[in-house]
């Protein structure tokens, strides 16, 4: 969550607040890297937060998170409530991080969209896993696809 009354700079400081200790010149260039990635903040560094859009709250969110380093994120409903073209740029970055060896776990809805970019599933129902297994071959699964991804089931016989 994004602090809206600071800028999108301020918020990005405040995410290297854990690593505190560490060399200025460190935070600057993770802090580089996170504009890399979303080149979008690096226009509104000195833009108040409350006044982005709802996609750029979410990559100044993951921004961030980033700044602190994590060894793991933990991302739940990325994709929530956002335009597709940006659900798309949103889960680019998220594979960009798993390249670079980050660990993710990411709680999404979007089905389709979570396992085309994981390499491991679990299928959740009232609570309880369902079904687990290498994303890729989750789906696969015609019955996967007819129950949690809205594919039509091939017809018997």
């Amino acid at each position: 969550m994004t602090v809206t009354g600071r800028t999108v700079a301020d918020n990005l400081a405040l995410g290297a607040f854990t690593r505190r200790r560490q060399p200025e010149a460190e935070a600057r260039r993770t802090r580089d890297w996170i504009l890399e990635i979303f080149p979008r903040l690096r226009e509104r560094l000195s833009q108040q937060a409350g006044t982005l859009s709802g996609g750029e709250r979410q990559m100044l969110a993951l921004g961030r998170a980033l700044m602190s380093k994590p060894r793991l994120l933990m991302l739940d409903e990325p994709s929530l409530g956002l335009a597709p073209m940006i659900v798309k740029e949103i889960f680019e970055v998220i594979v960009t991080l798993r390249e670079h060896g980050m660990s993710l776990l990411v709680v999404e809805q979007n089905s389709t969209i979570a396992l085309a970019n994981a390499d491991y599933g679990y299928v959740l129902e009232g609570g309880e896993v369902a079904l687990e297994g290498p994303a890729e071959q989750l789906a696969r699964d015609p019955q996967v696809a007819a129950t949690y991804l809205g594919a039509k089931q091939p017809k018997e016989g």
